[in-house]
C-alpha cells in the first residue's frame, strides 16, 4: 500500500493536518507507556465535529477497539477503527491540562527549560486550533488512544498503567474529510512520577475498498446507518448541494 504521509510525533509533541476521505492512518506506540489524545472535526464545516456521547451509546460502549466508529455530531462516521492490537482506548478521562501537568510533574517553562518543558494536552490543542482558524471555544472531549480507563461502581475512574507495549497500534479510516489533531501528552489519570516522552509514529496511506462484509459498517444497526448517513452527505457534496 502506497505510503502517502509518515510522523513521528515526539513526547509532548502535537501535530494536525486535513486528511481526505478513503485513507488509512495508522498509529504505533514506538516505547511502552504511550498516550495520544486526539480530536476530530469534518474538514467540509469544521461546526461538525466527533460526539462522545452519541459515539459511545449508539455502540453499547465506554471504549473503543476494532470494528468501532468515531461519530460526530450530525450522526455520521468521521473515522472507523479498522485495525487495533490493544483492544482498548480511553474516551472519558478527557486531556490533561496545564494544573495538572505543573501539579504531577512539576512546574517548567518554555524560557528556563527550552525544549524540556512538559506540555500538556489544552496547550497544544489550543496552538493547532488556531492554526487551523478555530478556537478553545472548538475543544471537544479527546479520545486517548493507547490508554486503558474503566469505571467502577462506585462510579470512580481508574487508569491501568503500562497498559500500551512497543510496537501496539491502531488504525483509523477516514469516512470523510477530516482534520486531525493530535497531542503526544499524558492521559490526565496517570499518576506516574515522571512526565511520559513516548515517541508514536503516524503512518497514512490509501485505505482498500470498503466491502459489503467490512466489521465497521456491520458492527451494530446504529453504525449502518451512520454510514448511510456518511455516503448520502458526501453524495450531496459531490454534486454541489450542501
Amino acid at each position: 500500500m502506497k505510503l502517502n504521509v509518515m510522523k513521528y510525533v515526539p513526547g509532548g509533541g502535537k501535530w494536525s493536518g486535513t486528511i481526505k476521505r478513503g485513507k488509512s492512518i495508522k498509529f504505533t506506540a514506538l516505547e511502552d507507556g504511550a498516550n495520544m489524545s486526539l480530536l476530530l472535526y469534518s474538514a467540509s464545516d469544521t461546526a461538525e465535529r466527533y460526539n462522545m456521547p452519541d459515539t459511545l451509546k449508539a455502540q453499547h460502549t465506554s471504549h473503543l477497539t476494532k470494528g468501532h466508529v468515531l461519530m460526530s455530531d450530525n450522526g455520521r462516521v468521521l473515522t472507523s477503527i479498522t485495525d487495533d492490537s490493544l483492544g482498548w482506548h480511553d474516551t472519558i478521562s478527557g486531556y490533561i491540562t496545564r494544573r495538572i501537568v505543573d501539579e504531577r510533574y512539576g512546574k517548567t517553562t518554555y524560557q528556563d527549560n527550552r525544549n524540556e518543558w512538559y506540555r500538556s494536552g489544552e496547550e497544544n490543542f489550543a496552538v493547532e486550533l488556531f492554526r487551523n482558524g478555530l478556537s478553545v471555544r472548538d475543544l471537544v472531549p479527546a479520545v486517548n488512544l493507547f490508554s486503558k480507563v474503566y469505571c467502577t461502581e462506585d462510579g470512580n475512574m481508574h487508569f491501568v498503567p503500562a497498559h500500551a507495549k512497543k510496537g501496539d497500534y491502531i488504525t483509523l479510516r477516514t469516512e470523510q474529510d477530516v482534520l486531525l489533531i493530535v497531542s503526544n501528552t499524558p492521559n490526565a489519570l496517570n499518576q506516574t512520577i515522571n512526565y511520559p516522552s513516548v515517541p508514536i509514529k503516524i503512518e497514512i496511506t490509501d485505505a482498500g475498498k470498503l466491502s459489503d462484509d467490512d466489521l465497521c459498517l456491520n458492527f451494530c444497526p446504529e453504525n449502518k446507518r451512520a454510514f448511510e448517513n456518511t455516503w448520502d452527505y458526501a453524495a450531496l457534496l459531490e454534486g454541489g448541494i450542501k
